[in-house]
C-alpha cells in the first residue's frame, strides 16, 4: 500500500519572511519559492520539499534551552564539517547559543530566533 501522506512542506512563523528565506536559501542552497512576497516566502528543494516562512504579528522567538518561548520544533541539518558549517551560517547571521547538547550536535539560532541543528554523518 503506498504511504497516505508525502511530506510537502515545513513553514516557521517570523516576523520578516524574505529575511528568513533569505538566509536559509544561503545556508542551504535551496531555490528561493517564485511567489515568496513580504507575507509568506519559502526555499524548495528539487524533491519538492519546502522551507516556508510565514509572517506572524508579535512574533516571539524560541528561548533555548528553556521553554518560557516553547521551541514547537526544530529543523536537524547534515553537513560534512561542524566547523566550517558552524563558520559559514554565523557568517550568514546565526548566532550560537551556549549551551550546546553534545559534541556530536551543535545547536545554532536562525536569524528569526528559531534553534536549529546540525550533526555530520558519521
Amino acid at each position: 500500500m503506498p504511504p497516505l501522506m508525502k511530506l510537502s512542506a515545513v513553514t516557521l512563523d517570523c516576523a520578516d519572511p524574505r529575511a528568513l528565506a533569505a538566509f536559509y536559501q544561503q545556508a542551504t542552497g535551496l531555490e528561493l519559492h517564485p511567489k515568496s512576497d513580504d507575507a509568506f516566502a519559502g526555499v524548495a528543494g528539487a524533491d519538492g520539499l519546502l522551507i516556508g516562512f510565514q509572517r506572524v504579528d508579535g512574533y516571539r522567538a524560541p528561548v533555548w534551552p528553556g521553554h518560557d518561548v516553547p521551541q514547537q520544533f526544530h529543523l536537524d541539518f547534515t553537513v560534512d564539517d561542524l566547523d566550517e558549517a558552524e563558520r559559514l551560517l554565523l557568517n550568514l547571521g546565526a548566532t550560537k547559543p551556549e549551551f550546546q547538547p553534545n559534541e556530536r550536535w551543535r545547536v545554532l539560532i536562525d536569524p528569526a530566533g528559531h534553534p536549529f541543528c546540525l550533526t555530520t554523518t558519521g
